[in-house]
């Protein structure tokens, strides 16, 4: 939560540039902009005020978030070990030909500074929460208090403005002493409050051109609107550009709707209902409630719609079409900073799988994943079929760990900082845990040994930037990198599905990535395992282990086996012991039992 809060602060820079952008664009565009547009672009930011919240993935600000959102990275340990996983296994084993090498990485810890910004958020939000419950209860005894309308004179001229209105709804009406100007609340029950001195100083007229703007409200659903920017301002409540503008917002509304008004009346009238704004200024000028909406606001408020009734000019058609188009370019070029405003609150932690487009069997595995809980997931090449072990596992995005290993291999090949002749790197002197990491290495020895200090320094080399692109391109999982180079693959930020990692086994065994064959056809040859009379099993393991325990297992790869190719994913979790080796185990057992491939 700590991390949402620090990105969703971020994201208000660029909803202050939103903000800026609309008000530039609306006093440029003045005289261009219906009052009813100028109303409208407003709800583009209120639009935009919803993104954060949405599960989107987010626009990387990569070195700032990753001092705010993390106190201490999760970063590798050289001298932290996996238990269970300090030795390659032994040669005389079944899997001789397998080395599942791992080290622990540290947990996240919440950042003080997300976390100080994450209490302050909370409080602004409950103390704005306390005022909208104060000011709710404040019209509820308004509500309470007032009385159905009695006037008959006043009821003559409501009826008549509905008829003018076409509204054939029954929409109540009552008189209340609490009140100064008219309301109309409600979002499904509308209602209309009117003070009892207007009722008292009754003028037909002045009394029709207060009901036609009560019905404007109506009609245009504000009541909506008001909804949506309290809520805003609830959520935004520590940004002054946010408030300014929805501000702005009400006040375009109530011009809006003088504007929609003067529309129905004759050019004769505009004066009179002009004059009746002045006539109530004093009377009516205070601050709405929430959820209502009403003839009253701010004397800055009354002046510019009063500046607006002088300067009313009927709207042609083509002015109109004009102001759509321009309202539609604005629209656009707000469009092209989404991005920027997701805060990844939920970068998706579950891959979309077209479930519908393909041919699937479910299986009940759980014999063989025992106490573990995890996934098996099987694609049959040949027959364009998929077998699942657990559905909502196989889609949920974990982090890849070693499997990585493969794309680091093939970017780097991509980069041309290895080649198949060339891929010698000298051993840095760290002292490892395990004896086939302290020495040299090339790209086979160190897939085949899983060798970190290898594919970290392939990373390095290539940069983050560039490693950022190869994930995007290649569509690896949620394709977020936002730690340490180091170790993304070893964390909770690069993340994916086994689904996906048979997806894209697949494009890597049929040259559907974005890379040339001939470094697609090297990586495959570096993961090459075993070869039987069963066929040619391809595969690498990853051992996800967070604070010394080994949380997380995996085994991926493919068999080709005659003239068919089997692509698998297995994936077991559990608070210790979920083993790259173990999955492996498992995997090869329902292998055989499924006579796929026998050791």
């Amino acid at each position: 939560m700590a991390v949402f809060t620090v990105r969703f602060f971020l994201s208000n820079i660029v909803i202050s540039i939103i903000t800026g952008i609309l008000l530039a664009a609306r006093r440029l565009l003045r005289k261009s902009l219906t009052p009813r547009t100028q109303y409208h672009l407003w709800f583009l930011l209120l639009g935009a005020l919803a993104v954060p919240f949405l599960p989107l993935r987010p626009f990387r600000m990569t070195q700032l978030l990753s001092w705010l959102g993390t106190w201490k990275s999760a970063s590798v340990s050289p001298d932290g070990t996996a238990p269970g996983e300090n030795s390659a296994l032994k040669s005389s084993g079944t899997f001789s030909w397998m080395n599942d090498f791992s080290i622990s990485v540290s947990s996240k810890t919440p950042s003080p500074v997300g976390f100080l910004l994450c209490v302050l958020w909370f409080a602004g939000i409950l103390a704005m929460l306390v005022l909208l419950v104060r000011s709710v209860l404040r019209l509820r005894l308004v509500q309470k208090s007032a009385l159905p309308l009695q006037s008959p004179a006043v009821w003559a001229v409501y009826r008549s403005c509905m008829d003018e209105m076409k509204i054939t709804r029954d929409i109540p009406v009552y008189s209340t002493v609490f009140l100064k100007s008219p309301v109309i609340t409600g979002i499904f029950r509308s209602c209309i409050y009117l003070p009892t001195h207007l009722i008292a100083d009754f003028h037909a007229e002045e009394m029709r051109y207060m009901l036609l703007h009560e019905l404007q409200h109506y009609k245009h659903k504000d009541a909506f609107a008001n909804v949506w920017m309290n809520v805003a301002q609830i959520f935004y409540w520590f940004n002054p550009f946010v408030w300014y503008a929805l501000k702005e917002m009400r006040s375009d509304r109530e011009i809006a709707c003088d504007t929609a008004v003067l529309e129905m009346l004759q050019g004769g009238d505009y004066e009179s209902y002009g004059n009746t704004l002045i006539n109530y200024a004093e009377k009516i000028s205070l601050t709405a409630f929430p959820f209502a909406a009403g003839l009253g606001g701010s004397m800055e408020q009354m002046k510019k719609r009063i500046l607006n009734i002088a300067g009313y000019r009927p709207v042609s058609f083509c002015g109109k079409v004009k102001s759509l188009a321009f309202f539609v370019c604005i629209a656009l070029l707000l469009s092209g900073f989404l991005p920027a405003l997701s805060t990844g609150a939920a970068v998706s932690e579950r891959y979309s799988f077209a479930e519908s487009e393909n041919q699937i069997s479910y299986a009940d595995y759980s014999g063989y994943f025992g106490e573990n809980e995890g996934s098996f997931v099987l694609y049959d090449d040949a027959h364009g079929s998929w077998l699942i072990y657990n559905r909502e596992a196989s889609l949920t995005r974990i982090p890849p760990a070693s499997t990585y290993k493969i794309y680091i291999a093939l970017h780097a090949l991509e980069s041309g900082i290895v080649t198949a002749n060339d891929s010698h790197l000298s051993w840095n002197g760290m002292r490892y845990p395990y004896d086939a990491w302290n020495a040299d290495q090339t790209l086979e020895s160190a897939m085949n040994n899983s060798v970190n200090w290898y594919f970290q320094a392939l990373d390095q080399q290539m940069g983050p930037e560039s490693v950022r692109s190869f994930i995007r391109e290649i569509g690896y999982g949620n394709q977020v990198l936002e730690s340490d180079i180091s170790s993304y693959w070893l964390d909770s930020s690069l993340k994916i599905s086994p689904v996906e990692q048979v997806e894209l086994l697949r494009k890597l065994h049929d040259g559907a990535l974005p890379v040339s064959p001939e470094n697609a056809g090297i990586v495959q040859d570096t993961i090459r395992l075993s070869v039987t009379e069963s066929g040619t099993l391809y595969g690498k393991t990853g051992t996800e282990s967070i604070d010394g325990k080994n949380t997380s297992g995996w085994f991926i790869g493919y068999v080709e086996n005659g003239g068919s190719t089997y692509y698998f994913a297995t994936n077991i979790r559990q608070e210790d012991h979920a083993t790259g080796t173990a999955a492996t185990g498992l995997t090869l057992r329902i292998l055989a039992d499924l006579g796929i491939w026998r050791p």
